[in-house]
């Protein structure tokens, strides 16, 4: 199907949640970031890419709903960034609308293997649900609707609401068979093409493999419009892939993380469950001038940080490292709009900006 030739399309994202991590952060700035999550927004179809905690809410603020959504696209599966794909499953059943289509979930396939033991563990441990340990986006759906089987049946018998079986369709994204993937010995294939994991007559979504051990696979997902395109790393350390797949993108939004923080969290700890949090964050994650590193090679227009850890980091430490960037460099609220169209590119070369070029939707 041909992306549509319009000059309405207005394509732009919506930063619904900006902090990364597991958890509630505390302390100074606690509650101003909502959990991961992005809408990409062309005309008027709403495309999700993963849905971190308070994401329904998210969306109520921005304007939108359930009803809205044509596709929740999921970079993988640590829980912040899919905690909240149950309720909008469950409470999206009250802001469908008749006549919509079914809503993709579209994410990673099962890892078919347990992730290597750190090198740390003392005591080997051991695996959550052996049976089936490492269970892919189709699976981890039908858990969770098994999981609220008695509300959901209490809501199909007696309100007579749909089933969230018919109204929302989970696939798994297919690795490339010819790459040399494996989730242990190469999570990551160097050199890999870009491939289609999505296509309608809006947007055409493609994906790579990026680096974020131990999960695998992890995606990062590139959304081109007859307008624009924008490109999201999800959580990733430096990668090649990630640049390949934003060569030319009118807007490349790139996870970040603290480091000097975590040295602070973990440095004095002395355990060795903190030592290897630190060894995780450390081989996972990008610094912001990893990710300017990654922008300019990959000829972003503009760079955006988000899914930033932790979330409570003053913004001042993040935009230090603004005039390292050779393009408009970006760090959005939760909440704020930044358009991804290709005339505001051509534009960038013009451009004089301080630290922020995007507006807000309240």
């Amino acid at each position: 199907m041909a992306i549509a030739n319009t000059t309405s399309l207005n394509p732009h994202v919506v930063t619904l949640g900006t902090a990364g991590g597991p958890r509630w952060w505390t302390g100074a700035n606690a509650g101003k970031r909502a959990g991961i999550s992005t809408a990409v927004v062309v005309g008027d179809a709403v495309y999700l890419v993963d849905a971190g905690t308070g994401v329904g809410n998210q969306l109520m603020k921005a304007g939108y709903s359930v009803g809205n959504l044509r596709g929740i696209f999921l970079t993988h599966l640590h829980s912040d960034h899919c905690i909240d794909l149950a309720s909008l499953a469950i409470f999206g059943l009250f802001t469908l609308r008749p006549d919509q289509e079914p809503i993709r979930i579209i994410g990673p396939g099962d890892r078919g293997a347990l992730p290597p033991q750190s090198p740390r563990a003392v005591v080997a441990p051991t695996p959550l649900f052996p049976e089936q340990p490492t269970p892919g986006t189709t699976v981890m759906f039908e858990h969770l609707m098994r999981a609220y089987g008695a509300d959901l049946n209490d809501r199909v018998i007696d309100a007579l609401r749909p089933s969230p079986l018919d109204r929302f369709i989970p696939s798994d994204i297919h690795v490339p068979d010819d790459i040399g993937y494996d989730p242990n010995s190469n999570p990551t294939p160097i050199g890999m093409i870009p491939f289609e994991i999505y296509r309608d007559e809006l947007v055409t979504v493609t994906a790579t493999l990026v680096r974020h051990p131990p999960i695998a696979p992890a995606f990062a997902f590139r959304f081109d419009t007859a307008e624009g395109s924008v490109t999201i790393s999800g959580d990733t350390a430096p990668c090649e892939n990630l640049a390949r797949l934003a060569q030319g993108t009118d807007l490349l939004l790139h996870e970040a993380i603290d480091f000097d923080w975590v040295s602070r969290a973990y440095g004095s700890v002395g355990t060795e469950e903190a030592q290897a949090s630190m060894d995780h964050h450390r081989r996972s994650h990008t610094s912001v001038p990893d990710a300017i590193a990654i922008a300019d090679r990959a000829g972003a227009a503009r760079l955006a940080l988000h899914h930033l850890v932790p979330g409570t980091t003053p913004i001042s430490v993040w935009l230090s490292h603004a005039d390292a960037f050779s393009g408009p460099f970006l760090v959005p609220d939760d909440l704020d709009v930044i358009p991804f169209t290709t005339v505001i590119r051509k534009e960038a070369d013009n451009f004089s900006y301080t630290t922020l070029e995007m507006t807000s939707s309240l």
